[in-house]
């Protein structure tokens, strides 16, 4: 009867169960026996599935893997050199074939165990070594702050991906804490149905920092006929990759 996720269309409790396997029911009756509480393994990444497009923006031969959306500051992750837009291939010497098997392989490392890590960064395979963290017992998402406030008459280009965009203004920049970043003031076609949304911020394109809207538009006019384009985008407080196949 314990349940450790349940697959939902509507998002409520009606659904499918999935139990908790024995091996992991053990594992923590044994950490109660003998320290009395239960620790688990921490990195401090947000991480999403990689999709067919965005493994062939990637370079990866195969849609594998964690795609790494964001770090956070000071984790375990960050001090072991993990970027954004890394692909984790394999953890502790398992390979990681789908991004729901990394959170399943690293919170059974116990906290201060040094792991070896391999990702895929910029077409090539690249080895680290992370000191597992203990996972903290106040993780939880920040409150989404829906994006920062529309700056007022704020000049928009429309680019082939079919995002209306504008510079962010000082007072966004030290709202949002961001050293780069465009803001999208319409998001429609390729863009839109990709889940582009207006409000969100694009940090990169294709692993290039994006600083304004004339580089993000010379970024995405050199990229080739029917391949996409991999961006980095801030939806309210969240970080994550979106795969945009322009239009032709």
């Amino acid at each position: 009867g314990m349940n450790s996720q349940i697959y939902s269309r509507s998002g409520g409790f009606q659904g499918l169960a999935f139990s908790i396997p024995i091996d992991t029911a053990m594992k923590v009756v044994d950490q109660l026996r003998t320290t009395g509480k239960v620790t688990r393994g921490w990195l401090g990444v947000l991480i999403q599935p990689v999709t067919k497009d965005l493994a062939e923006t990637f370079g990866l031969s195969k849609a594998e893997g964690a795609l790494v959306a964001s770090v956070e500051k000071n984790s375990p992750a960050e001090k072991a050199g993990l970027e954004a837009s890394d692909v984790i291939i394999r953890f502790d010497n398992k390979a990681v074939i789908a991004s729901t098997d990394l959170p399943r392989i690293v919170t059974e490392v116990k906290p201060g165990t040094k792991a070896s890590m391999q990702v895929w960064r910029k077409n090539a395979n690249k080895d680290l070594s992370i000191t597992v963290g203990e996972l903290p017992s106040n993780v939880a998402a920040g409150p989404n702050t829906g994006g920062p406030k529309r700056a007022p008459k704020a000049p928009e280009i429309t680019n082939k991906l079919g995002l209306s965009l504008s510079e962010l203004t000082p007072e966004q920049r030290k709202e949002l804490k961001l050293a780069n970043g465009i803001f999208v003031e319409d998001s429609l076609n390729a863009a839109g149905r990709a889940g582009v949304q207006k409000g969100d911020v694009i940090l990169s394109a294709n692993n290039v920092e994006v600083k304004s809207v004339e580089q993000f538009n010379g970024i995405v006019g050199k990229v080739a006929e029917g391949k996409s384009v991999a961006l980095l985008v801030l939806q309210g407080d969240t970080r994550r990759l979106i795969s945009v196949r322009p239009d032709k």
